[in-house]
C-alpha cells in the first residue's frame, strides 16, 4: 500500500513539474504557450536580450518564419528562456544563473 503511495506521488510531482514548464508567471500575469509575442511583451515586459536564432520552414515548406529567443531574469537566480516561432510561444526553459 505504502509503495502505491509513493508512485503515485512521484507521478503527480512529474506531472506538475512538466505543466509548470508551460507556462511563466510574470507579476501577476500569465503566459502560455501559444501566446504571441505582443502578449507576452505587454504581460512580462521588455526582456534583457533577444536573439535572433534563424528560420524554420513551415511543414508544408512552402513558407518561412522567424525564430527567437528571449531571455528573462535573473529572477532569484534563475533565467527563463522563451522561444518564439512565428511571432507565437513555443517552449519555455529555466535555468539557474551562474
Amino acid at each position: 500500500m505504502n509503495c502505491k503511495w509513493l508512485a503515485a506521488l512521484g507521478l503527480a510531482l512529474i506531472a506538475s513539474q512538466a505543466a509548470a514548464s508551460d507556462t511563466l508567471r510574470c507579476g501577476s500575469q500569465l503566459v502560455s504557450l501559444g501566446d504571441r509575442a505582443s502578449e507576452v511583451l505587454q504581460k512580462c515586459g521588455e526582456p534583457v536580450s533577444r536573439d535572433l536564432l534563424g528560420y524554420k520552414r513551415s511543414a508544408n515548406r512552402r513558407e518561412e518564419f522567424q525564430v527567437e529567443e528571449w531571455t528573462y531574469g535573473p529572477s532569484n537566480g534563475m533565467y527563463q528562456y522563451l522561444r518564439f516561432e512565428g511571432n507565437r510561444l513555443k517552449q519555455i526553459n529555466s535555468k539557474r544563473g551562474d
